[in-house]
């Protein structure tokens, strides 16, 4: 059956663990590419955007499909950089299975555990492929302890390495019991087998046991076998880390180094064998908009339409959204159904992707990525279906932390400006356009110093607009620390007609990072029950904007204790408002207080740095929460205030003369510290 045969994957790691080199020699040796793509030399398929190019970073999502073993394997390869995280949660939303990439010298680096946090959120199967075990300070076995400690996972070796560093030459396949070498003189597009060398047999034997007893703890009948020394057949070990794997009960790990071109084909091999086909997982559920209730799709072409939005592109003035089909078919000239909007829209072309290449096809059927032209309305993480409504889970989006204030440089292009923004915002759900009228500021928001820079340069390569660009500035938000009750009348003479609303609220602080919440104590048999969600709106509208500074207000729990109205006519109006100001009184007597950025911070270091960096970091009001040390680098975690981040890399690079590196991602938001 066709779907058996599809594989929807991601490749999803930390940066530089090298995703991109490893999804560059899997293009090559399934014949999709018939030249290696390079990150250092931007010369990469996948990597197609002149910025990926030249800073030698992933920056989005690039889809493609290629064919190995008589399987579709569909691999979007995402970006490592946290600025960028939106875009591995939407793919990971949409796929099936994920390959998680780990550096053998880094091994679990804090984007690692987002990117598999992000994975055990939608329930995603994976393997693991350990690369870079050429590199100085590799260690593959380390990094199968660090998966342990860090995630709680199974990791099951099915290879171990040949080698090590720059002595790394091949792996032991474990299942198998053979070595496999990789020729130099194609690329490494050919490999043979060889007989396990004499000082790897007892590792090798030491593993492929540990290798049989996982797996007996996954199959009954493999667990008889086993216990009773019976020989156990390839077939049975593949079969049982396959249902194991699709079960999130175990991780089976490959290992390589994907520059060299040793130990990909083996992960090909891994992702056909132990990642699901749309028939392995649990069919796609959403809400009936019409009863309310939870319904599900069932992953066949004669079912009803059920397909995910999740990204959208901008290209030369047309609007292409990928989708993924978790049921059902559509066709070039159809119509279909945006259940998110309550409206329908037509499909112009439909497009297999490659990356920026694409193919033109008529017809996508149930499990395909597919690119769509001509859907003008629909937005990340919209469900479209046909006959029948369901509304699947939408994609969550992260908070933007930093803003900058930016005006084009020429009068005439202001307007353009606007509309380029506009259409990036439509793109990248995590960057958010502002006008402030009271500045006359056009004021963007994002998720990081990197991210707002890399949207200014494409703004002036891409679009050629020459821009004015203002400081980076934190994004606040706003909160109270006491408590406080407020009654509030609003009056106001409509039509010639007195008209009076009241409400009586108390508030009192959320815990940290919880929101606002709204509760009420009025009664269904209360007269103001009828105008309670204008009453909420009220307080709604009145936490968007705070009395400090005018940042939203968070982490408040807002209880509506009474209301009255004077005339059921304009009940609606004088309600809301009189919760508006009831609310923000509340707030001015609660104490308001404002809350920073709080980001988590990986400093990776040289020993003989390390007082330097730590002495930087308590300068800069930071906690250091653990500092983890081997023979020559010691690993830093803290939590640091963005207000006191801003040029730390610049920093970190002069006080470690270069050798430190970092990575910092948005934690939470907390009071403002001292000083």
């Amino acid at each position: 059956m066709r779907l058996k045969k599809i594989r929807n994957i991601g490749i999803a790691a930390h940066i530089d663990a090298g995703k991109t080199t490893v999804t560059e020699r899997i293009l090559y040796y399934a014949g999709k590419t018939h030249k290696i793509g390079e990150v250092h030399e931007g010369t990469t398929a996948m990597d197609y955007l002149p910025q990926e190019q030249e800073r030698g970073i992933t920056i989005a999502s690039a889809v493609t499909a290629l064919f190995w073993d008589n399987h579709e394997i569909q691999l979007i390869d995402t970006p490592g950089h946290v600025d960028f995280t939106i875009e591995v949660e939407r793919s990971l939303r949409v796929l099936d299975g994920a390959v998680a990439v780990f550096c053998g010298v880094g091994g679990v680096e804090s984007q690692s555990e987002t990117v598999w946090h992000q994975a055990d959120k939608y329930k995603v199967p994976r393997i693991a492929f350990v690369n870079k075990l050429d590199r100085v300070g590799s260690d593959f076995f380390r990094v199968i302890d660090m998966i342990v400690e860090k995630f709680g996972a199974d990791p099951i070796p099915v290879q171990i390495p040949l080698g090590r560093e720059d002595g790394f030459y091949g792996v032991v396949d474990l299942i198998g019991m053979q070595g496999l070498v990789w020729d130099e003189d194609d690329l490494g597009a050919t490999y043979r087998h060889i007989s396990i060398p004499k000082d790897y047999e007892k590792t090798a034997h030491t593993y492929r046991e540990k290798l049989l007893e996982k797996c007996s703890l996954l199959d009954d009948q493999m667990m008889e076998l086993y216990l009773e020394g019976h020989e156990i057949d390839e077939s049975m070990i593949h079969d049982t880390l396959r249902k194991g794997t699709i079960a999130l009960r175990c991780v089976p790990v490959f290992c390589g180094a994907a520059l060299r071109n040793k130990g990909v084909q083996p992960l090909l091999d891994g992702i056909v064998r132990y990642l699901p086909s749309p028939l392995d997982v649990p069919p796609v559920q959403g809400k009936n908009p019409r009863t309310g209730e939870m319904e599900q799709r069932e992953v066949r072409d004669d079912e009803d339409l059920a397909a995910l939005a999740f990204k959208i592109v901008m290209d030369e003035g047309r609007k292409l959204t990928y989708l993924r089909i978790y049921s059902g078919t559509m066709r070039v000239g159809e119509e279909v159904y945006n259940v998110n909007l309550g409206k329908k829209e037509k499909i112009s072309r439909i497009f297999r992707m490659h990356a920026n290449h694409r193919e033109r096809i008529e017809e996508a059927r149930t499990g395909a990525i597919v690119g769509i032209v001509g859907l003008k309305e629909t937005s990340t993480g919209h469900t479209l279906t046909k006959a029948k409504p369901l509304l699947l889970e939408p994609i969550e989006i992260y908070q933007p932390v930093i803003s900058i204030a930016v005006e084009a440089k020429r009068n005439v292009d202001q307007d353009k400006l606007l509309l380029v923004l506009q259409r990036i915002s439509e793109e990248d759900p995590t960057f958010i356009l502002k006008t402030d009228e009271d500045a006359y500021q056009t004021v963007v928001s994002g998720m990081g110093e990197l991210h707002l820079d890399v949207i200014v340069r494409r703004i002036r390569d891409e679009f050629g607009v020459d821009l004015h660009v203002g400081k980076p500035q934190v994004v606040y938000k706003e909160a109270i620390e006491g408590e406080a009750s407020v009654e509030h009348a609003f009056e106001k003479i409509i039509n010639g007609i007195p008209c009076k609303g009241w409400v009586s609220l108390r508030i009192r602080p959320n815990s940290r990072g919880e929101g606002t919440v709204i509760t009420s104590s009025i009664t269904e048999e209360h007269p103001a029950y009828a105008y309670l969600t204008a009453i909420e709106e009220g307080v709604k509208e009145a936490s968007g904007m705070g009395i400090l500074k005018g940042f939203p207000v968070t982490d408040v729990c807002a209880d509506i204790l009474d209301s009255s109205y004077s005339n059921p006519e304009f009940a609606r109006l004088t309600l809301k408002m009189a919760a508006y100001e009831a609310f923000r009184e509340a707030c001015r007597q609660a104490g308001p207080i404002l809350l920073v950025p709080v980001m988590s911070l990986t400093v990776t270091v040289p020993n003989e740095f390390l007082g330097e960096i730590i002495s930087d970091l308590n300068a800069r009001k930071s906690q250091v929460t653990s500092l983890t040390t081997n023979d020559r680098i010691t690993i830093v975690q803290a939590y640091a205030p963005l207000t006191r981040m801003f040029g730390y890399s610049t920093d970190v690079r002069s006080l470690s003369q270069g050798r430190a590196s970092f990575t910092m991602y948005f934690s939470r938001y907390d009071k403002i510290e001292n000083g």
